[in-house]
């Protein structure tokens, strides 16, 4: 196999439960696959429960509850609760969309430790146009309950091309809602994302306009609330590190029981990713094919074989390398040490392009039909 550096193997630390793949939204860059609706199966919530037992015995101490929404689980509680059991430090990841006071409660009681909510835009008409759904007052009141059962109220917002331009009022919004953690994070282009790239990535202008206005609030609101500023990989010189190393922090199970070593690997050819209908996290983690296969820097090609740098960002994201040049051996093209550089430009001249184009293509939201598309 590619990596295969046994050696050293340090324990999982950050379990994402993607617990389904359902969701009442249709955000255009989700970042679950494109064919999610061919993978429909959901494991047992026994199975969810030895799922977490085996990672918390190995090491694993935070969790994410995602999806999808993982709120359509009826048994959300109780693996809340059973997280709580085993010592979890735990993190709802939802949209909010159906999230009431009676069932914040019910988590709390559980032992839910976090909840952070999304939220598309600073407007209702927006908002709702972007998540194809009903939704921008319920979020916002979902915000207000979050905070009133003493949860910190977290709050997240993707940034791209649709709504950057709103980021002052984004950020007044965040401060209207009492946030204590924003989490600004500019869109990454992967699943969706990657298939709507032309009408989500901002200008290098809208970029820079609007992360002056982010990092002036945060100075503003310094000891009052924590920001967090996603950078946008495109606009980079340096790839970010892809999740801290394969295969050393990192585990993502998916609905069906697939277990990837990032939420995106499943795209990747030749991994031949494991599942925990048939494997234990243990044999997963420590001997699988997958999260063995770029384990240390014996799979990297030049220039990451001989960078000074490759032990910070390890070549960059697999995931990103293959999507853009058909390779998942070859250097992350956000890297300006790579030979593969200019699709980024191409990149950003395509979407530029399109956004003065007066035949812009609409773009694609993530349902069902969208995905059985994908399939065909």
């Amino acid at each position: 196999m590619a990596g295969s550096n046994k050696t050293n193997i340090t324990p999982p630390r950050w379990l994402l439960a993607e617990l389904t793949y359902k969701c009442p939204l249709q955000c255009p860059y989700c970042s679950n696959p494109l064919d999610y609706a061919k993978h429909s199966d959901e494991i047992s919530t026994d199975d969810w429960k030895r799922v977490l037992s085996e990672a918390r015995k190995m090491g694993a101490v935070q969790l994410g509850f995602s999806g999808g929404e993982p709120l359509t689980r009826q048994d959300l509680p109780e693996l809340a609760k059973h997280a709580r059991e085993l010592g979890y430090y735990s993190n709802l990841i939802t949209s909010g969309y159906g999230l009431t006071e009676e069932k914040i409660i019910q988590l709390k009681e559980a032992g839910l430790d976090h909840i952070q909510v999304s939220i598309q835009a600073s407007t209702q008409d927006l908002n709702d146009h972007l998540a194809g759904t009903e939704s921008f007052a319920h979020k916002k009141e979902v915000a207000r309950l979050v905070k009133k059962h003493g949860y910190p109220m977290v709050l997240c917002v993707v940034i791209h091309r649709e709504n950057i331009h709103q980021m002052a009022d984004i950020l007044a919004m965040a401060e209207e809602l009492g946030a204590d953690y924003l989490e600004l994070a500019n869109t990454q282009y992967y699943g969706w994302a990657h298939a709507n790239r032309d009408l989500l990535l901002p200008t290098i202008e809208q970029f820079r306009e609007a992360e002056e206005i982010a990092q002036a609030f945060k100075e503003k609101v310094a000891g009052k609330m924590k920001i967090y500023y996603v950078v946008p990989d495109f606009y980079e010189d340096r790839p970010k590190a892809c999740m801290n190393g394969w295969g050393t922090t990192f585990l993502t199970i998916t609905p069906d029981g697939v277990a990837l070593p990032c939420h995106s690997a499943r795209d990747l050819p030749d991994l031949d990713c494991p599942n925990v209908n048939d494997h234990s996290i243990s044999d997963i983690w420590l001997e699988s094919k997958a999260f063995n296969f770029f384990r240390g820097n014996e799979w990297m090609q030049e220039p990451c074989r001989s960078c000074d740098e490759k032990d910070k960002d390890f070549g960059g994201c697999r995931c990103q390398a293959y999507i853009l040049t058909g390779d998942v051996y070859k250097t992350d093209p956000v890297c300006s040490k790579s030979p593969d550089k200019q699709v980024i430009q191409e990149a950003i001249d395509s979407a530029r392009k399109s956004a003065l184009s007066a035949d812009e293509k609409p773009l694609i939201f993530r349902n069902s039909k969208n995905s059985k598309a994908f399939n065909d």
